[in-house]
């Protein structure tokens, strides 16, 4: 298991917080999506790293803006 830490620009409210879970959550391998909203964190606990393009893919459709950090 792998846990990694994202910033997701744009949600402001739960609804915006469950749009997020929901996508990330329908990825491959991941067992757990937690957000701190204040802060735009976002905690994806998976099998194995994420893939960044699938995780940018999912954040998107959500509606929302991944922040990738440098060298990821």
């Amino acid at each position: 298991m792998t846990s990694e830490i994202f910033t997701v620009s744009g949600m402001t409210c739960q609804h915006c917080v469950a749009s997020v879970t929901e996508e990330v959550a329908a990825l491959p391998g991941v067992r757990q999506v937690a957000i701190d909203l204040p802060t735009g964190s976002v905690t994806v606990v998976a099998e194995r790293r994420l893939d960044a393009m699938a995780l940018r893919q999912a954040i998107d459709e959500a509606g929302y803006e991944l922040m990738v950090p440098v060298g990821r």
